[in-house]
């Protein structure tokens, strides 16, 4: 990978630019310039000669790599794992769920006999309208859709645990476990 080549070369180039820095340093106290002007001289070579952008190019493109990928929802284990995806030609999914929309939709809606079902979603879906938990919003959202707008429900409680509760149009409904 681009990682470990930049690691292989960076552990043969950095010893020889250390070597090089303390060569100058020794050149220049061999030749009689002060202890400063010598000291300034080997660390010019290092900061010039040393491969930085080599060693640190490579790091940041998969910390940022990573870093856009977590904002678009994909976790990443890894930069490791990120290297490797240039040869993955198959991808394996282990489990249900494990690809969704990341919203959750009400499949279908069972009543007693005698119920209408499109009032029971109406109503339901007004009460949950108000809610913010995701399985209520998927309700009312299904309501929206069969039945049109949904009334606003008055005394709605939400009751940690077990629901909501309130009254839409005169019914008191209760939507719960």
């Amino acid at each position: 990978s681009a990682q470990r080549l930049a690691d292989r070369i960076s552990a043969v180039f950095v010893p020889i630019v250390i070597a090089l820095a303390l060569a100058t340093l020794g050149y220049w106290l061999g030749n009689g310039a002060g202890l400063t002007a010598a000291f300034t001289a080997a660390v010019a070579v290092l900061i010039i000669a040393c491969p930085c952008a080599l060693g640190l190019a490579t790091p940041t493109a998969l910390m940022v790599g990573t870093g856009r990928g977590a904002q678009l929802g994909i976790l990443i284990k890894g930069p490791e794992v990120l290297e490797t995806t240039r040869r993955v030609d198959t991808i394996v999914l282990d489990k249900t769920g494990t690809v969704t929309t990341g919203r959750m939709t009400l499949q279908t809606t069972h009543t007693t006999d005698g119920t209408d079902e499109a009032e029971v979603l109406r109503l339901a879906g007004a009460l949950e309208n108000a809610s913010e938990h995701p399985i209520a919003q998927a309700v009312a959202f299904a309501a929206t859709d069969a039945t049109g707008p949904l009334p606003t429900p008055e005394d709605f409680a939400n009751v940690p645990g077990l629901g909501v509760q309130g009254i839409v149009e005169g019914h008191a409904v209760l939507v719960g476990r």
